[in-house]
């Protein structure tokens, strides 16, 4: 079975940084695409950035230039670095795996593996 447990959220003052860690267990990570996602209240959940099995990153708009996306294969382990944090990226961050092995997406529907979230919080 494999699981992901999320860690490394907070609350932070807006220009701040945070990192998220998720821990994969079970299953081989090293054949497939991680992805970041999250979702604030009232929203729906959306894309934030994906490390893909071949450490190709890819990210959303709003977060390119700010957020780095890195996994540690060694560790079973996806980061997200996250910095210069605006109050509009609070909400509850998600780490996921995508279902098929050497396969990159964004979509929320090509991940069928998710961890609980952890809150990050931006204040003004």
């Amino acid at each position: 079975q494999v699981q992901l447990v999320e860690s490394g959220g907070g609350l932070v003052q807006a220009g701040g940084s945070l990192r998220l860690s998720c821990v994969v267990s079970g299953g081989t990570f090293r054949s497939y695409t991680m992805g970041w996602f999250r979702q604030a209240p009232g929203k729906e959940r959306e894309f934030v950035a994906h490390v893909a099995w071949n450490t190709y990153t890819y990210y959303a708009e709003s977060v390119k230039g700010r957020f780095s996306v890195s996994r540690d294969n060694a560790e079973n382990t996806v980061y997200l670095q996250m910095n210069s944090l605006k109050p509009e990226d609070t909400a509850v961050y998600y780490c996921a795996r995508n279902s098929r092995p050497f396969y990159a997406s964004s979509t929320p529907t090509d991940y069928n593996y998710w961890g609980q979230g952890t809150q990050v919080t931006v204040s003004t």
